[in-house]
Formats: structure tokens, C-alpha cells, sequence
């Protein structure tokens, strides 16, 4: 017979209650968990239970947490940090060319120069296996928590996180943002200011992205309208191949637009002011002391210091 303990912090019954804090429905919750509604419903009931109160409270159609879900969230945050702490802890007496590395990348991050990288790094070190997993700001954070991902690449500053002090972060290039257009009448300009964008469609990354957010934001602190949106793609090879095909405006990264070469009736700008953000390695506090981990960004280092990372982008996509 299970104890009360094991009642409510059997790793099922924690990530069921996790999840519905972070949706806050239990629909979606359901959902993403691959179970049915009336099945989690149920295993939140017998959390409650177990605890001796209610967790969940609704007002009208929206869930809330109740004072004592607050104290829950907070405890189960605790254990995750625990266990995540003791498997750092053990995975530092590890090999450094054994073993395997997950790393979350950023979707709309041109990964080309980490895809020659993973090749390369293999090459040297076999038997650590490199896993990359494309995706969304939020599974980024989500997963960094949850110690699900190693390390994160990611755009930055990002003010989604509150909290950096169980992460720390490694720049790996300086960027900005450039707005594409197909106005010959604008080719001259080097900068454009906001108020002086036409009022043509654009074709944007999906409303929940980073670099999205960050126009949606600039435009906004320039008092400027945000332009109609006909179309969203998740990688920057999409969103080029788009404006060119359709006339449609978009912005993309410096980086990535310096491989691309020369392309038909499309020019770019600097904004004004400029957007500027960094690409970096985000990973939790210490665990760039793992041999493996440490081993990697190392090995990555020595990768950009024989070629910086434009180079090689630029020579990737003229390969291609």
C-alpha cells in the first residue's frame, strides 16, 4: 500500500498537476499530456484528497490556484530543484567523451553552422551522442526547467523569464534584426525608421516567437502600427523564400541574410533604432561543470575560434 508521500509525489501525479498550473485548463492540459479530461480530472481530485484541500478554484470559465495550490506549486518546484541538483551532482564524476547531450534550439534559429558543428563533433567523439530538438520559446524554458534539455540556444535578452538565477547563459554572436523589403524606391536606405515602413503586407514568424515579439515591441515603443500579416512560417529560409515569391515584406537576421547572397528585387535595412539581440547558450547554473557539457562548449569554442561564425555560415549556405 502506498504512504501518503508517495501518494502525492509519484512523478505521475506531478507532472499532472504541473501541467494544469501552466495551462491552467484542463482541456489543453488533457491534451498535451496525452490522456483523456475526465482522467486528469480525476488524478487532480485524488492529489486534493491526499492533501486534505482544494488545489484548483474557478472563476466563471478561468481555473485559479487556491492558496494552498500556491504551496504545492512552490514544494514541487523544490523537489524538481533537488532532483535536477543531485543528477548534476552525479553526472560531474561522468565521462567527458561518453554519454549523450540534449540541446533545444530556438525553431526560427538558422541551425546549418550547429548541424556542421554536431558532424565535426562527432567525428571527434563518438561515443557522445547529440541529440537537437527543435523548439518554441516557451518548451525551451520548459524543458531547461525540467532538466529535459542540457543546454538551450536561444535569442537574448528574453524578458519571458523573470528569474535567471538558476541559469546561466554563453553569448555565441551579436545580431540584427534587418528589415527585407521590395522597394527599389527605398534600395539607397541603409536604415529606415519606423514610421517610414510602407504600409505593405508582411510575412512574420508566428505570434508566440521571439523575434516576432521583439518587432511586435519595437514597433510598438515607436507609437507605429504593426503591419497586416498575411502569412507565418517558423524558419527564416521560409519567411525569404515567401517575401521574394509574393512581394510581401518581412525582417530577418543579419546572420542569416549574409548567406544568402544576392536576391532579386529585394533589398535590406537596418532599423532605426536598431534591433539588436544576442544568440547564446542558456543552460542551468553548473551544469557547464558536467565533463561532457564542459567537454562540448569547449569543443565549440575551438569550433568558431578556427572559423567565426558568419564565415562558416556564409560558406555552409554557398555550398549548399
Amino acid at each position: 500500500m502506498k504512504t501518503k508521500q508517495e501518494s502525492i509525489f509519484s512523478s505521475k501525479t506531478l507532472t499532472y498537476f504541473l501541467q494544469l498550473t501552466e495551462t491552467m485548463n484542463y482541456t489543453q492540459a488533457a491534451q498535451i499530456l496525452g490522456i483523456t479530461q475526465p482522467a486528469l480530472t480525476q488524478q487532480i481530485k485524488k492529489l486534493e484528497r491526499t492533501v486534505g484541500a482544494r488545489l484548483f478554484y474557478s472563476v466563471g470559465k478561468k481555473l485559479r490556484l487556491t492558496d494552498a495550490g500556491y504551496t504545492m506549486l512552490d514544494a514541487t518546484h523544490k523537489i524538481y530543484d533537488v532532483l535536477n541538483h543531485a543528477t548534476d551532482q552525479i553526472q560531474q564524476s561522468t565521462s567527458a567523451t561518453q554519454g549523450e547531450i540534449n540541446v533545444g534550439l530556438l525553431a526560427s534559429v538558422e541551425d546549418s553552422v550547429f548541424e556542421d558543428f554536431a558532424i565535426q563533433s562527432y567525428r571527434e567523439n563518438p561515443d557522445v551522442q547529440i541529440t537537437f530538438h527543435m523548439l518554441t520559446r516557451k518548451e525551451l524554458w520548459d524543458r531547461l526547467e525540467n532538466n529535459q534539455i542540457d543546454l538551450a540556444i536561444m535569442y537574448l535578452p528574453d524578458d519571458s523569464i523573470k528569474n535567471w538565477k538558476p541559469y546561466e547563459s554563453k553569448r555565441i554572436i551579436s545580431d540584427d534584426l534587418l528589415f527585407i523589403h521590395h522597394d527599389e524606391s527605398l534600395s539607397k536606405k541603409k536604415r529606415i525608421k519606423f514610421n517610414d515602413v510602407p504600409e505593405t503586407p508582411w510575412v512574420t514568424y508566428p505570434m508566440n516567437y521571439f523575434l516576432n515579439h521583439v518587432l511586435h515591441e519595437s514597433f510598438k515603443n515607436a507609437m507605429v502600427n504593426f503591419p497586416d500579416s498575411v502569412a507565418r512560417f517558423t524558419t527564416p529560409q521560409q519567411l525569404l523564400r515567401f517575401s521574394t515569391q509574393t512581394g510581401a515584406y518581412t525582417a530577418l537576421p543579419n546572420s542569416f541574410m549574409m548567406g544568402q547572397g544576392a536576391q532579386e528585387q529585394t533589398w535590406t535595412a537596418r532599423f532605426e533604432p536598431n534591433i539588436r539581440f544576442d544568440l547564446a547558450f542558456v543552460f542551468r547554473r553548473g551544469k557547464d561543470k558536467i565533463p561532457r557539457i564542459g567537454h562540448f562548449l569547449a569543443q565549440f569554442d575551438q569550433y568558431l575560434n578556427t572559423k567565426d561564425y558568419l564565415t562558416r555560415l556564409q560558406e555552409i549556405q554557398q555550398n549548399r
